[in-house]
């Protein structure tokens, strides 16, 4: 049966809530781990077991948000009310981290970070589910998920193109500078964007509440093999980016010996290009499908890494158009595997009869902190071990700056390999996909019919 196409109104409304999220979020891949190493002076060690640490909570509150989302009861909806509440941890927590006073220490870096992440979990959670139950279609979920990515890689171009332009034309200082800035637009820019996304987008309210406790529904969904093996390859993919992203200050700094400046200046194009790649890659997810054309997209994103291990100073030119074709991979990761979460809902929901999407959303947003936080502390652990001083006018050893250049080209690399060899056999294809929904529809069907006759 054809489903209803949504409206491109309502899918610009819903993803523009992840414009300031990814406009946050881009900055701290990038420059986090250099501000509060380089500018903050944090060790590389103690930096790393931070961004671990300040995990732990999120052990807790990620499946219990999860949860009581699902649980939820309100005439607005049971994913709005959690968006609405996210914003206050969010907003405060943000401000700290990223405009740090001058006496910051590492509990102050774990304090705040704690609060923000709790943000963070209040809104994403909630809020990638809601996008989830917008259709049930297995192309227009891409569609809501491009849509999504779209915006949200606008938001990463818009947070580079704010720092590149201040650097070209306001000589603004530096990381530091860039953070201070960033900061600042992401709090104001934060609520509009999220008020917008309640305001104008519906929050289905009849969904039918899930009846299992929270751990016997944890015990099905991990019994869900298809959720399994998506989750294991995105948190190696997430992993794999959060090693390489933040290396690129410490990379173009210390290899190449550019000034910190030309990092946005990078950053800008190589977001751009992957804002613009995102219809393609939903237009190949259509004739390949959506696992095949996520394995071409990190094939994209490794094929060209070893050539770094070759770059020295002077040589940021040659790096520019290698980065922008591994920024054309990193397209087809912000776009499909979201699509695929959904799809991989449906079975927990034909073997169930419920609807817990923000449960699996819990466990999918859990792996993504845990990768993410896991490869950006392997990368410190990695540049602390070989020696290397990130400090203002620090010099290093050779030894230091191979050990530097070999974690940016191959660790990651070899991450995104093991990624694609595991979600190379995925087996939920768009005709399975649509025999599950279909067979959810026709229960559904039955369950009104019964509810009107009684």
């Amino acid at each position: 049966m054809e489903k209803a196409r949504l409206k491109n109104s309502t899918l610009f409304f819903y993803g523009l809530a992840d414009f300031p999220v990814m406009l946050a979020i881009m900055p701290m891949m990038l420059y986090l781990n250099k501000f509060y190493a380089t500018d903050v002076g944090i060790s590389l060690m103690d930096l790393a077991n931070v961004l671990l640490f300040a995990r732990i909570f999120d052990l807790i509150t990620d499946p219990l948000v999860g949860y009581l989302s699902d649980h939820t009861r309100t005439r607005w909806g049971r994913r709005k009310p959690w968006v609405v509440a996210s914003l206050p941890f969010l907003m405060i927590g943000i401000y700290k981290v990223y405009l740090p006073p001058q006496d910051a220490d590492i509990w102050y870096l774990v304090t705040w970070l704690m609060v923000m992440w709790l943000g963070w979990t209040m809104l994403m959670i909630p809020y990638y589910a809601w996008g989830a139950e917008l259709s049930t279609d297995y192309d227009e979920r891409t569609r809501v998920t491009g849509w999504r990515a779209a915006l949200g890689s606008f938001g990463s171009l818009v947070s580079i193109t704010i720092p590149a332009a201040a650097v070209l034309w306001f000589d603004v200082e530096g990381i530091a500078g860039i953070m201070r800035l960033t900061g600042i637009a992401v709090v104001v820019l934060i609520p509009i964007a999220i008020t917008l996304t309640v305001l104008m987008v519906e929050d289905k309210p009849h969904t039918r509440a899930p009846a299992l406790q929270a751990f016997d529904g944890l015990k099905i969904m991990l019994k869900n093999g298809s959720f399994r093996w998506l989750v294991i390859a995105f948190m190696l993919s997430s992993m794999g980016l959060a090693v390489l992203m933040p290396m690129n200050a410490f990379f173009v700094a210390a290899v190449l010996e550019e000034p910190e400046t030309s990092i946005p200046i990078l950053m800008f194009f190589t977001s751009l290009i992957a804002l613009l790649s995102i219809p393609m890659w939903v237009a190949i997810s259509k004739r390949i499908g959506k696992h095949r054309a996520w394995i071409s997209g990190l094939l994209v994103l490794t094929i060209l890494s070893p050539a770094f291990i070759f770059l020295g100073p002077g040589d940021f030119p040659l790096m520019v158009p290698f980065a922008l074709v591994s920024a054309l991979g990193v397209g087809a990761f912000q776009t499909l595997p979201n699509s695929m979460k959904a799809d991989v809902i449906d079975i927990d929901t034909a073997r169930t009869g419920e609807n817990r999407a923000a449960m699996f959303f819990s466990a999918w947003s859990l792996a993504t902190k845990f990768a993410g936080s896991l490869g950006g502390s392997l990368g410190l652990w990695a540049l602390a071990f070989v020696g290397f001083d990130p400090a203002h006018g620090a010099v290093n050893t050779p030894e230091a700056i191979m050990g530097l250049k070999l974690t940016y080209a191959l660790l990651p690399t070899s991450i995104f390999i093991i990624a694609g060899l595991i979600i190379w056999n995925y087996p939920l294809t768009r005709e399975r996909q649509q025999r599950i929904r279909s067979a959810i529809d026709r229960r559904d069907a039955r369950r009104r019919a019964s509810a009107a006759a009684a």
